[in-house]
């Protein structure tokens, strides 16, 4: 080979290379990683416009929770279906031209499942599941199938401009109580370490088998439930490059605040 075939083999080495590094990437090829938009401290601070497009959100995972621009309801993805939970309780499918303040999604691929045969509220399962972890330092996204002869669940409705904070825009919640209903609970386990970023333990969202009924999970029991764990070391985010979110505060310690929101309780 001369020396202007290495140059040509050379050349196209590089071009691959380029074409390698700004070409979309097949995210799909990545397993075991949780892309999110935002943060929710963000979002505990009122910051609602939709920054990214939920065809965006798509090419990041298949299975995983949301909301929507102006915090219109909650967002739940499962099996590659997206749906919206509004406040007035229809659920509806979720186009790619929606938009969302704050996602979190993966490719769902469990790793481990166990039988729960009876968790009588949300801290009991917590405690139960938390127990199989085999580490409490990394993600996990969480599937749970089964009899749910309880679940309490809500969705916010759209807020309007000047945005309040998510602890109050939660007082006007609607809450739906479901009794011996079957579906299935998609949601994440985030690590401590990880707070302020995403809720610290269970971020659980509800959608019925007949993708009529759901939302955010206040509460709920379980029943003869196969919960699975999809062990994630990878987390990627997208940070809004404009918007309300560039004048946020985000050193304060809004913990107190987010209890509140996730148990539903707002004051």
């Amino acid at each position: 080979m001369n020396r202007w075939e290495y140059a040509l083999l050379a050349c196209l080495f590089v071009l691959g290379l380029t074409l390698g590094y700004f070409l979309p990437r097949n995210v799909s090829e990545e397993p075991d990683t949780v892309y999110q938009v935002s943060t929710i401290d963000a979002l505990l601070l009122g910051s609602y416009e939709g920054v990214v497009s939920f065809a965006e959100v798509r090419r990041h995972g298949d299975f995983g929770i949301a909301t929507f621009d102006s915090l219109d309801g909650e967002m739940v993805a499962v099996d590659g279906q997206f749906f919206q939970v509004k406040a007035d309780g229809s659920v509806i499918p979720v186009s790619d031209t929606m938009t969302t303040p704050f996602a979190t999604v993966t490719y769902f691929s469990p790793d481990l499942s166990f039988f729960l045969p009876h968790a009588s509220n949300f801290t009991e399962f917590s405690s139960l599941t938390t127990s199989r972890l085999p580490s409490r330092n990394l993600f996990y996204a969480v599937r749970i199938r089964g009899e749910l002869p309880y679940v309490k669940a809500r969705s916010i409705p759209r807020q309007e401009k000047p945005y309040i904070r998510l602890v109050d825009a939660a007082a006007t919640q609607s809450v739906f109580e479901f009794e011996n209903t079957t579906g299935t609970v998609v949601g994440f386990y985030t690590p401590e370490m990880a707070e302020g970023l995403n809720v610290p333990g269970y971020h659980l969202h509800y959608l019925s088998a007949d993708r009529t009924e759901g939302g955010h999970i206040i509460d709920f029991r379980l029943e003869n439930a196969t919960v699975e764990l999809d062990t994630i070391p990878r987390f990627i985010m997208d940070i809004p490059p404009q918007g309300s979110f560039l004048g946020l505060d985000l050193s304060e310690n809004l913990s107190s605040e987010l209890t509140i929101v996730e148990q539903g309780s707002p004051s």
